[in-house]
């Protein structure tokens, strides 16, 4: 338990320093959208670049692929369905929506956890390349097609096929992964002069995702009366934090066969909180910012508790 602790611990103190900044406007009015779009453009596709280059993909392409992958997945369309039925959500707020209800935040947390609770980091590779090359790359694509362009607000592109692939060629973060997992998989190493920036600046996502986050929190009270979407956060933060440990206990437990310590390890992933590169998307694009921020800080509270009656009663 004293790595769940120490992993929240992280959390808390960088998004506390960054409520401050924005408390305090020592970086600016701006400060929020521009450390936003420096995380998004620059730091998030260096470290994903950067991760996959030095990754095993032996261990990447396992039964945990399938399983967290697909239970995010399933969430996720779940929630786009009932949002649509229920709250009448469009596209663009289904997509963010679908992201914050199975988006796992798993580097920042789930490395600690993976690390200091579950012993071997490799059970949170597989689903950081999902979310990496197949689930963010679907909705950013779906946002691309469906919201007017934030710097010069012209109307939505036309869902054409030469949209959907040329929309992902122009996405820094899918550019960023695609990338890397090709030179791993043709196994040449770039040059410390190449790798090194890379590595520096992919040190700089999770923080600068943090600290983002802390900034967007100042002055606006969750579930706030009038601004806040309360049933797409309450419908989200459900989904994430009880409904896909569930679903993931039942896929590995009597689909795959899996017990014990690998049957641990898939749930604690799953139990997750939000991860804060939801919020960056949703500040990229200008779609449900408060229902990526509110989700996101929801799911990290209700989280620990969660991993704390996971790990009693799996462990």
């Amino acid at each position: 338990m004293s790595g769940v602790v120490s992993g929240f611990t992280v959390i808390f103190i960088m998004v506390g320093i960054g409520y401050i900044l924005g408390r305090t406007r020592v970086l600016g009015d701006s400060a929020h959208e521009v450390l936003s779009r420096l995380v998004f453009f620059v730091c998030t596709p260096a470290l994903l670049f950067h991760s996959l280059i030095t990754s095993d993909l032996s261990v990447i392409f396992s039964t945990t692929l399938v399983i967290a992958g697909g239970s995010a997945l399933a969430i996720g369309v779940i929630y786009v369905v009932v949002a649509r039925l229920w709250i009448r959500s469009e596209i663009p707020e289904l997509a963010i929506g679908g992201l914050a209800s199975s988006y796992v935040n798993s580097v920042n947390l789930g490395l600690p956890i993976a690390i200091f609770v579950l012993d071997d980091a490799s059970f949170i590779a597989p689903l950081l390349l999902f979310q990496i090359l197949v689930y963010s790359p679907m909705a950013l694509i779906t946002l691309d097609l469906t919201v007017s362009d934030p710097a010069t607000g012209t109307s939505p592109r036309t869902s054409t096929l030469r949209d959907a692939v040329v929309a992902p060629l122009t996405n820094p973060i899918v550019v960023g992964g695609v990338a890397g997992l090709v030179i791993s998989a043709v196994g040449w190493m770039p040059p410390a002069a190449v790798m090194e920036p890379m590595k520096m600046l992919g040190n700089a996502s999770v923080p600068g995702a943090l600290l983002a986050f802390g900034l967007s929190l100042t002055g606006v009270a969750v579930f706030k009366k009038g601004q806040s979407p309360r049933r797409a956060i309450a419908l989200a933060s459900v989904l994430k934090v009880v409904a896909m440990p569930a679903l993931v206990y039942v896929v590995a437990r009597w689909g795959f066969g899996e017990t014990g310590h690998q049957l641990f390890a898939q749930v604690v992933i799953a139990a997750l909180p939000t991860a804060q590169n939801v919020l960056v998307y949703a500040t990229r694009y200008r779609r449900a910012q408060i229902m990526a921020r509110d989700t996101a800080l929801i799911t990290t509270l209700a989280s620990i508790p969660a991993i704390g009656i996971i790990a009693f009663l799996l462990a």
